[in-house]
């Protein structure tokens, strides 16, 4: 098994190194092991159908996509290189109160070196993640991939989002192969009342275990100039999975809802998984560099290549409280503040300087 693990106190990640994508995520709080990251459980079989990428293969945690979706400008598979081929370690020290490893793809994209920086911190329940593209040209949509479980359903939050919207092509439009419960194309400002396929809407906060289906919706953030945070209260884990961005770098949070609503292999109908995925994207590399919805919306759907371009990510667990999701995330110095609907509010060491609210973009 190609991978590599990083440590700190209280907190540790393995790497695939083979496809680049998080094997284990593992975070102690008061004698539990807090997993925030789904690994799929095909990985390592060898009755798999032929001709599934490898980041379908091996379908891990949280990984770089690059493009987002469909590679239809440089020939690659889904997600493009970042998801699907080797990553190396470039360096590993020791950092103040932590560790930090850095890992640089095999392949270049679009002609840049892109490399991946993790950092752990003693006593934060938090994974810190960089991406940087170094020279290259022309342009490259990107997204993290973050792959939570949620065995019995439980209740998302957001940072505050200007609207939802399905593409307009179904997810599974065959019946025998699978199922969809939204609306496509739709749009709702509210994400409590999105359309449904079959009339009357659908709450996007509410993910409930008990109906099979297969969906992706599109998130916009609102512009309120803070940090974006997608908050999961998972019911049968008892925790809550929070994914923080910079809204600067990571415009949108695409929703990858796979509940069972995939009936072929290899999914067969497992349920339960959700991805939060954050990026400047639109679906597919091509879409992302022409005209699209998003950009006549103000979004940009892409970074320019030439100089260097990085953006971060961080993914972070702690316990649930009362299975609630967060009203409201908030950094203050040093912290990160969980407020509740009944007035309380749980705190967790942070580095609130991490996500660089309010700078460049360009390093």
């Amino acid at each position: 098994m190609n991978e590599f693990s990083l440590r700190a106190e209280g907190i540790s990640v393995t790497l695939d190194l083979s496809v680049g994508h998080i094997a284990d995520l593992t975070i102690e709080h008061d004698g539990r092991m807090l997993k925030p990251l789904h690994r799929a459980p095909w990985i390592d079989r060898t009755d798999l159908p032929e001709g599934l990428p490898e980041g379908v293969v091996r379908l891990s945690g949280d990984f770089l996509c690059a493009p987002f979706s469909r590679s239809d400008v440089q020939p690659a598979p889904l997600h493009g290189w970042s998801a699907n081929s080797e990553w190396q370690l470039a360096s590993e020290e020791p950092i103040p109160q932590g560790r930090r490893a850095t890992f640089r793809l095999v392949r270049k994209i679009m002609g840049a070196v892109v490399e991946k920086t993790l950092t752990l911190r003693d006593g934060h329940p938090f994974l810190y993640q960089e991406h940087a593209f170094t020279g290259g040209s022309g342009a490259i949509s990107v997204a993290h991939h973050p792959i939570t479980e949620m065995r019995e359903g439980g209740r998302l939050a957001f940072s505050p989002k200007r609207h939802a919207v399905t593409p307009p092509d179904v997810t599974e439009p065959d019946p025998a192969r699978g199922a969809y419960m939204l609306a496509y194309p739709a749009r709702s400002e509210d994400l409590t009342r999105f359309p449904a396929a079959a009339g009357g809407t659908v709450d996007l906060t509410d993910y409930r275990a008990d109906i099979r289906h297969e969906d992706f919706v599109t998130l916009v953030e609102a512009d309120h100039r803070g940090m974006g945070w997608t908050a999961l209260a998972r019911k049968a884990e008892a925790d809550v999975v929070l994914v923080l961005k910079n809204p600067a770098e990571l415009p949108v949070t695409m929703l990858w809802i796979s509940n069972g609503g995939r009936y072929y292999a290899p999914w067969n109908g497992r349920s339960g998984v959700l991805g939060i995925e954050d990026g400047r994207a639109a679906i597919g590399h091509a879409a992302s560099l022409g005209d699209n919805w998003l950009k006549r919306e103000g979004v940009e759907t892409a970074f320019a290549l030439g100089g260097r371009v990085a953006f971060r990510q961080v993914v972070g667990d702690v316990e649930s409280h009362n299975g609630e999701a967060p009203s409201a995330v908030e950094t203050m110095a040093g912290t990160l503040r969980l407020k509740f609907g009944d007035g309380s509010h749980r705190d967790a060491p942070f580095d609130e300087t991490f996500l660089r609210i309010g700078q460049s973009l360009l390093n």
